[in-house]
């Protein structure tokens, strides 16, 4: 299959306003990463605006993580530059570390500890002092939600308690750019939810999130763009809006009454795709507006009248399918 291209060019450089340049809160050129003889990121370049939220999609393998473990310093690149925050991973990794934060799939809270000691713990680590770190605590125990857990042992959190916790320990200093590693894996959907709505949080406060994730319905709620990542590049960049419209796969489907009414709008349409037991047609789309003006228009002109219309345009599963060729469950891209 020929891979559609998203033009990236929107986010190539730096965003402007008022006419004065805005560092990046992430600017990758040419990152590259092999292990041994496997290449793992290949030629990658990825631009994130202050304030946004970026997905990093792609198929287990594809390099999503260790993309998130260079970012953050947990690994050295082996040729490319990488800044964040305006501070180069590899030359300022001490700038780079103070300025993020960092979730990953799992909970890396201590399980021996209440809620409130493992806030106040990563608030000594963060050289907060103590009466810094009391208060850090106290409001973000209030923030996500875990007040009346604070002193109880983690054993008797739920699995998204935990992951709440584990998310707040990360923003005790208030870093500018947070990664997401599948953060809400395992999780049911309402403690999804929750989380989303923190993320949602935070970039409204101007936190800057790059989130990977094995669930589309996420990467759709939450992000501004989606990098697509397959066998260690980036085969697609856009707003999820933009993706979709790479793939073929949306139409309109119009349901008529009558079969006289069904029989003439064959004519048409003759492209069609017809089923005479329920008098449909399935007539391809683009998913914009001008075709649905265009098919409404002949309809009229031919005093043709539908009983139903509804609308199908590609998702994220599509996009997926399509960019990636990967064979997994409808709903996930780990």
């Amino acid at each position: 299959m020929t891979r559609p291209a998203a033009s990236a060019a929107a986010a190539r450089g730096a965003a402007t306003a008022g006419g004065t340049a805005i560092t990046p809160a992430i600017e990758v050129r040419g990152l590259r990463k092999s292990y041994g003889d496997k290449v793992v990121l290949d030629d990658v370049d990825l631009t994130v605006a202050p304030g946004t939220v970026t997905a990093l999609l792609g198929p287990n393998g594809a390099g999503k993580t260790t993309a998130v473990h260079i970012l953050s310093t947990l690994v050295r690149p082996d040729a490319g530059s990488v800044t964040v925050a305006g501070h180069d991973v590899v030359r300022a990794t001490a700038a780079v570390r103070a300025s993020i934060g960092l979730t990953g799939q799992f909970s890396a809270v201590d399980t021996l500890l209440t809620g409130e000691e493992n806030l106040l713990l990563m608030g000594r680590l963060r050289h907060l002092g103590r009466r810094a770190a009391k208060a850090r605590a106290t409001e973000l125990l209030e923030q996500f939600d875990l007040v009346e857990a604070a002193r109880k042992p983690l054993a008797t959190y739920s699995g998204g308690m935990q992951r709440r916790l584990d998310l707040a320990m990360t923003l005790v200093e208030r870093p500018a750019v947070i990664f997401l590693d599948e953060p809400t894996t395992g999780l049911d959907p309402r403690s999804r939810r929750t989380l989303w709505g923190i993320v949602r949080e935070l970039v409204a406060e101007g936190t800057t999130v790059l989130l990977t994730t094995q669930y589309l319905d996420e990467a759709d709620a939450l992000a501004d763009r989606i990098a697509v990542l397959d066998g260690g590049r980036i085969v697609a960049e856009g707003t999820p809006e933009e993706l979709k419209r790479l793939v073929p796969g949306g139409h309109l489907r119009l349901r008529f009454a009558d079969a006289p009414a069904y029989d003439s709008a064959a004519t048409l349409f003759p492209g069609a795709a017809r089923d005479d037991s329920s008098l449909v047609l399935t007539v391809p789309s683009d998913g914009g507006t001008g075709t649905l003006r265009t098919v409404l228009d002949r309809l009229d002109a031919a005093g043709v009248a539908i009983e139903d219309l509804s609308i199908r345009t590609p998702d994220l599963d599509d996009v997926f399918f399509a960019l990636t060729g990967a064979g997994t469950t409808k709903g996930s891209a780990s």
